[in-house]
């Protein structure tokens, strides 16, 4: 047994303000005081030191095809950013900054405190892959979302009348078999659109080939997952992301879910106007106003930060629109099966480029015109805005005014002058950056047992130093504990042990099955029985696999 002495612990989940109590580790759990004190071997003295639960990040790019197209699209950084883990016994060669191999991905991660990682838009094609990837990556949890929306099959289904519940039953099956814990979908119709020649598709225009619109694709999968009684909302990558005034299609958007719960993701991306003259401005202001009265509604920000990364992606509408932007020259742009799309283009943020300031203004704008810290999520849906160890710096940024201030000051003249940033008084304070991202990310993904420090749940601990710079408290935490096991102490790894991966395993009624198989006879490159991920297949990477419970199954 291992007791945590002293510390001041911050676990919104289980209440308000900050607790003083110690924490007792057994058995990969946080469990009661023991009545003999004896049984603890090992006392950790952190008196007045911050005690969080590990990290939860819901949206980062991990593994999968275009992650892995990311590596070799950017051979530089894998040369410029180079580690060998070699100063400890647990340590493996890795490398890459904005598109970091598997093991340096959870290496560091779990430097930064963190405990699970979500792949949000894994290709069905492509889940078997993807699955062994995460497996690769030392320290942290895992799950991914199955991206759906722009698959044939759905949406020939929805074209022929959309019966809702062979939808419910197809998609509760993909679930299952790619092993997934939340469905996604990115330019809903869109990536389709892109394969028949469209280059553009609103929210209300009808697709080429199979005529159906991105707001009946949005509410039947809204709907779906929904009745299928998944935790985790629809997770939303909106039409026309990057594109001037693409507020409307946001907000058309959230009405297209008509009550359903729906997440947007990366939603600076998509809180643009057409104000000024460069037809280019923030309308952050409508999309918090929108998200503060809209309860159905929760989202992920997406923040850019300045500097070299490459965005990947399954928009492939929006990649082909942005190639020309690419920093250094050179992007990819593929179709996958009938399943979906891929793009990559490296970018380079810049500071004094008027669109890459307002943008880094607007997401902070969301940060902290979004009331309900419950409601908005700590992302940079990495790599695409900014690589996953900017979010140290970002948090300072959302705590700390001056400091604030002080960037917004150094910024492009113009998108200062376009920003109402500088007048929002706003400071995140401890407890609120620990429900970003900790206490709202398990709740959200209904992960029982994750982002708290209560009797039972999992001994992810994360335990910081407090500091009045807040990016170096965040990026080097003193203790890290994964399942009660010390694996960092102040930046060094101690331990690698193999996460779990998180699934959900709706119900649904076998005889859509005959239709699946049909289609992938017909049109699929993978059969039908090859398809579907086992469980032990998982299992046998050394994975454990967490099952997490569903709500009750209803129809609307």
């Amino acid at each position: 047994m291992i007791r945590l002495s002293g510390g001041r612990l911050i676990d919104p989940a289980n209440g308000p303000g900050e607790q003083k109590r110690d924490i007792f580790m057994e058995g990969g759990k946080i469990v009661a005081a023991p009545a003999d004190v004896s049984k603890v071997e090992r006392n950790y003295d952190i008196a007045g030191k911050i005690v969080m639960a590990g990290a939860i990040d819901l949206h980062s790019h991990l593994a999968g095809g275009k992650v892995n197209l990311a590596r070799m699209l950017m051979t530089k950084d894998h040369f410029g950013h180079a580690h060998g883990h070699g100063d400890t016994a647990f340590g493996r060669s890795g490398g890459g900054h904005c598109s970091p191999t598997s093991f340096t991905t959870g290496y560091r991660y779990a430097e930064m405190g963190y405990s699970a990682a979500f792949e949000p838009a894994m290709v069905p094609a492509n889940a078997r892959a993807s699955h062994l990837e995460m497996a690769d990556m030392p320290l942290i949890d895992r799950g991914a979302y199955v991206m759906l929306g722009n698959d044939d099959l759905l949406l020939r289904m929805i074209a022929s009348g959309g019966d809702q519940e062979k939808i419910n039953d197809y998609i509760a099956w993909m679930i299952g078999r790619t092993q997934a814990i939340g469905v996604k979908t990115v330019n809903p119709g869109g990536i389709s659109a892109f394969k028949f020649n469209g280059r553009h598709l609103g929210i209300d225009e009808k697709g080429p080939h199979f005529g159906v619109t991105p707001r009946r694709i949005v509410y039947h999968l809204a709907r779906a997952v929904k009745e299928l009684g998944l935790t985790f909302p629809l997770h939303t990558h909106a039409n026309n992301l990057g594109v001037p005034g693409n507020v409307e299609t946001t907000l058309q958007t959230v009405a297209a879910a008509e009550g359903y719960p729906i997440h947007l993701t990366h939603v600076q991306f998509h809180s643009y106007g057409t104000e000024g003259d460069r037809h280019f401005s923030s309308a952050a202001a409508q999309i918090a106003q929108m998200v503060n009265t809209t309860p159905n509604v929760t989202v992920d920000v997406g923040q850019i930060m300045f500097g070299q990364t490459v965005t990947a992606s399954g928009d492939t509408m929006s990649q082909y629109r942005q190639h020309a932007f690419g920093d250094p020259k050179k992007w990819i742009c593929m179709d996958i099966e009938c399943d979906g799309g891929c793009g990559l283009v490296p970018f380079r943020y810049r500071d004094q480029n008027f669109v890459n300031a307002l943008q880094w203004a607007i997401g902070l704008e969301l940060f902290l015109l979004i009331e309900d810290p419950w409601k908005v999520f700590l992302t940079t849906d990495h790599p695409n805005g900014a690589p996953l160890t900017c979010y140290p710096m970002l948090i300072r940024l959302l705590m700390d005014r001056t400091f604030r201030n002080d960037c917004l000051a150094h910024i492009h003249k113009g998108a200062q002058e376009a920003s109402i940033l500088g007048s929002i008084t706003r400071e995140y304070t401890l407890e609120e950056i620990a429900i970003l991202t900790r206490a709202s990310p398990a709740k959200l993904l209904g992960m029982g047992g994750h982002g708290h420090l209560g009797i039972g749940a999992a001994a992810n601990v994360t335990v910081y130093t407090e500091q009045p710079n807040k990016e170096e408290m965040f990026m080097k935490p003193a203790h890290v504990f994964k399942n009660g096991v010390e694996v960092v102490r102040d930046h060094v790894i101690l331990s690698a042990p193999i996460g779990a991966t998180h699934v959900v395993r709706p119900v649904y009624d076998t005889t859509i099955e005959t239709t699946i198989r049909q289609f992938f006879d017909d049109h699929m490159t993978v059969g039908y029985d090859h398809f579907g991920i086992a469980k032990a297949e998982i299992e046998e990477t050394g994975s454990p696999v967490i099952e997490h419970a569903l709500n009750p199954r209803v129809v609307s």
